[in-house]
């Protein structure tokens, strides 16, 4: 299977604008495009740096339920990574921005690499890691 590549992961969230505002103007991704599906009663909205699916470009598929505000969130899921140029600016934007850090930019344990973790509107971890 050499020929695949990643393509998204999906998360569900409670409020849809509210999370792409967490996404798009604390972490600097842009919604690269939605689908609302009325039969189904969910919105799709898929974000990312690239320009929409390019290669080699991950993205984030943000699927609001209609109706559910709230998920509880199991113990098996880890985090999402993002690279950043510079962590403890990230860091700082986020918390500007009323978003919250629980790990602040720091070496990695036993290395070099500087990482910090933050939270999404749902609680989703988000490792930042300088690049």
């Amino acid at each position: 299977m050499s020929q695949g590549r990643f393509l998204h992961t999906m998360i569900r969230v409670g409020d849809l604008d509210r999370s792409i505002a967490f996404y798009t103007k604390l972490l600097g991704m842009r919604e690269l495009r939605r689908r609302d599906v009325p039969d189904g009663k969910y919105t799709l909205a898929f974000l990312g740096y690239g320009e929409g699916n390019a290669e080699g470009q991950g993205e984030i598929e943000l699927t609001y339920n209609y109706g559910v505000e709230k998920y509880e969130q199991g113990n098996a899921f880890g985090h999402l990574a993002v690279g950043v140029p510079d962590v403890a600016a990230a860091c700082e934007a986020v918390r500007t921005g009323g978003g919250k850090v629980t790990r602040e930019a720091g070496p990695v344990k036993f290395g070099t690499t500087i990482i910090a973790f933050v939270e999404d509107p749902d609680g989703y971890k988000i490792e930042l890691i300088q690049r």
